[in-house]
Formats: structure tokens, sequence, C-alpha cells
């Protein structure tokens, strides 16, 4: 759709597309400093991706989220449905860590660490050394379909296929061992969500890491709408220093720049060309800007060159190209550094300290108590046992709080296999003399028979009528 203005409308006669066609991005590959930190980034979160599902720890995959049997095993811990209290806090501290990084450095995150991101590095990587070049790239998309050119792009989209598939297998291998998935590959017996799982996700890899790329983290990642909201002017972002830089222009490095009235800059777009969003850092801070530093080190090349100071563009504050002091700590900071300290904190210890034991009392609440023949004063509870640990147990059960109280139980020994809930109905019986109250506190505790640091002592209610 186009828009056809005059000169009345005080600006130039053209022709605006609302709505452009989409242009592929050929990055151009660059070497330096952040660009060695992005490969290293990339390998060691493809090696632990790839590698972990394939580790053994204790004779079980070090980390498995075995949903049939509900047990989730992170190394040499064992977490059940029981324990999604730890996940949350664990989002929590991921969010915590995302505001405190970005609001003090940034895009780190999508630079980095982004699945994304670290996906299409290595997709980009198996295109260059397949099809060449950035120039030989774009050579070859326009050159007519011949049989060399079906060769080379059919071979690449066959690595990228098969490296998918390898993902979304490794995906799969962390909800089902990796081992037995395997061999049930090897015997094409998988199960239908198996299948369906490994061809998903290796489909989403696919076609966001080989063709959406750059639309996935401008169109469809919320973190590029509302990252302006946890900057300000002393986070450290890319930027282009216009002071040095403009005006820009080409020349040759013999000639003399103040001469020519130009800047540093000598225009030669790799800032561009580099960029994996297809942005010219130059226009100022963009949100499609990924924070990936290929513009840093293409242009300090090119600086090094023309004998020019590096960090024409460069990591800075928006207060250091203003020439003002720039805050490290700042309120914002500090107050994110003391949520993000106190709830790992709470997180770590919560896990130290963590019983894989867990007691539930549950009062009959259809009478408040009942008298027996005895003459003794009744309540009726419900307790739920969940056993937690990787081995069964038998647990004893002892109740105190009121004098010479009388605990039935239907059963002495309780037994728990791992993993399993039990409801085990008990009797507290009082004699009526010795309740003060009409509601006493009662103190419940299950311990371990073979383990006696199992324990967990849990508070109940005792309900009776009050004797004057």
């Amino acid at each position: 759709m186009a828009l056809n203005k005059t000169p009345a409308d005080n600006t130039p006669s053209c022709n605006e597309e609302l709505y452009a066609k989409h242009e592929k991005i050929y990055p151009r590959a660059v070497s330096g400093l952040f660009a060695t930190w992005r490969v290293m980034g990339v390998l060691v979160l493809l090696g632990a991706y790839y590698f972990i599902p394939w580790l053994n720890w204790d004779n079980h995959q070090a980390v498995l989220f075995d949903l049939p049997d509900r047990k989730f095993f992170i190394f040499g811990l064992t977490f059940w449905p029981q324990d999604f209290f730890y996940l949350a806090v664990l989002l929590i501290i991921a969010a915590l860590s995302l505001f405190f990084f970005t609001t003090l450095a940034g895009r780190l995150w999508c630079g980095y660490a982004c699945p994304q991101t670290v996906w299409t590095e290595a997709f980009l990587w198996i295109e260059r050394k397949i099809e060449g070049s950035r120039n030989k790239q774009m050579k070859l998309a326009k050159a007519p379909w011949s049989a060399r050119k079906l060769r080379i792009v059919g071979t690449k989209h066959f690595i990228w296929i098969i490296f998918s598939l390898w993902t979304g297998f490794t995906f799969v291998g962390y909800f089902t061992p990796i081992t037995e998935l395997w061999a049930s590959s090897l015997a094409i017996t998988l199960g239908p969500w198996e299948t369906f799982w490994v061809f998903f996700y290796g489909f989403a890899t696919y076609g966001n890491a080989g063709w959406m790329r750059e639309q996935v983290c401008i169109y469809m990642c919320p973190y590029a709408r509302f990252q302006s909201a946890m900057f300000d002017k002393n986070t450290l972002v890319i930027s282009y220093d216009d002071a040095r830089g403009e005006p820009r222009g080409s020349r040759k490095k013999t000639d003399n720049r103040e001469d020519k009235g130009l800047g540093e800059c000598v225009d030669c777009t790799l800032c561009v060309q580099v960029c994996p969003t297809g942005i010219d850092i130059r226009q100022g801070l963009q949100y499609q800007c990924i924070g990936c530093a290929a513009c840093v080190d293409v242009c300090n090349q090119v600086m090094e060159k023309m004998d020019y100071p590096k960090n024409l563009i460069r990591y800075t504050t928006e207060n250091a190209i203003e020439g003002k002091p720039t805050k490290i700590i700042r309120p914002r900071i500090i107050f994110y550094s003391i949520l993000l300290l106190a709830t790992t904190s709470a997180l770590i210890y919560a896990m130290l300290v963590r019983i894989p034991l867990e007691l539930d009392i549950i009062r009959d609440r259809n009478a408040l108590y009942r008298e027996t023949n005895e003459g003794l004063i009744e309540n009726v509870y419900t307790l739920k046992v969940i056993n937690m640990d990787n081995q069964a147990h038998d647990y004893s059960l002892h109740v105190t709080g009121i004098e010479q109280l009388k605990l039935i139980q239907r059963q002495e020994n309780i037994y728990v296999p791992s993993g399993q809930v039990i409801s085990l109905p008990v009797r507290v019986q009082v004699d009526p003399i010795n309740i003060k109250t009409a509601a006493s506190d009662l103190t419940f505790t299950l311990q371990s028979k073979s383990n006696k640091e199992l324990i967990v002592i849990e508070a109940g209610r005792f309900i009776g009528p009050l004797i004057r």
C-alpha cells in the first residue's frame, strides 16, 4: 500500500510503503572480544543442554522430570509435586535476575544466553560452513535454481533438520529416560506423545532458528517491548558516539579527516552488515537491538585499520555519552540486589533444611467432639502422610499436648512407599478432667524408625467441653 504526497504536505513527494515484504538478513561473520564471549556462551549452553541428559547420578539420570512417577531428579536432589513451591521461588529469582541485569547492563540475556540467540548462532554457523560468506550467500540466493544450488541449499536444510530433530529428541530426554528413548528410537517403537514432542520441538527449532530468526526477537518476544521500562540513563547499553563519528563519510587512511570536515565514522556500514536484526546502531538505541555487540567488534577492527581510537561504538551509558558521571550504585540496583539476595538465600536455606516427609492433619468436622462409653472426650483425625524420600519407610506416630491423652490408630506401624501418600485415620481420647480449655493445642510427631533425622512435627487442635 502506498501513499502519494504532494508538496502541500510539507514533505518531499514520495511513495511510502506501510507494509514491506520481509527481506532475509544475512549477518556478516565477525571476530573479536564479544564474538568470542558469544561463541563461548553458545558452546557452554548448548553443550550443557545436549550433554546433561546422558549423565547418571545415584543410579538414575542426573536431570530427569519423571512425570508418570511424579519424581523430578536434579542431580542429588529429588523433588515431588508437593515441592512446586521451590519452582515458584526459582521463577521469581529468574525474573529478579532479568530485571537486575537489564537495569545494570541492558540486554545481556538476549545477546549471549537467550535460546533464540544461541540456536540462531548455531544455525548461522552451519549456514556459513555450507553456503560460504555473506556475499556468497546473497549471490546464491539471487542465482536461478540449478543442480548446484539445489545441492547446497538441500544440504543446509538437511543438516538443519537433523540438528533440530536431535534438539527435540534431547528435549524429550529430560522427561523420558534418554537411554530408553534412544533404544525406542532405534527400534522405531516410540510412543505417540514422545514422537509428537520430538517433532514438535524439532519443528519449532527449525522454524525459529532457521527461518524466523530476528523476527522472533522483533515481533514475538515481549521482552523487546518492555525492556525500556527497566532502562535509565545509567544503564550500560551499546551506543554510537555521535560526537566522535559525525559527520560520517568515506575516506582513505592517508586522508586528514579534519581537513575534510569528517568525523571518525567512515560510513563502511559494516555495523549494519554484522547486525543479526539488521538495524543501524548509528540511528540510536532501538528496541530491535539485542545487545550482541557484533557492531562493537567490527567497528573496533575498522578503527584499528584507520589508526583511530577504538570504541566509536561501545558499551556505555547515556550519561557517559553526554559527558555526565555514571552512577552504578543507584536505588533500583540496590532494591533488586536486596530482593535477589534475600530470595536466593531463602531458597538455598529451605532446600538445605528440607525434610522429604510431609504430614497434613485434617480434623473431622462432622462433629466438634464426641463422648465414648468410658466417658472420654474423643476427636477424630485423618492424617495424610507423604513420603518424598527415594526409599520406603516405616514411621511411628506420637501425640502430645494434653495430659494422659490416648492415641488410637488402626496400625501401629505406618508403612509408606517412596513417593506415595497414605491416609491414616486416628482418634485422640482425653479424660474431661484434663481438658483446661475448649480448644487445646496438640503436637503430632511422625518419625522414621530407620532414620531418626527423618522427622516432622505438626500442630493440631483438640476440641472438647470446658469443665468448670
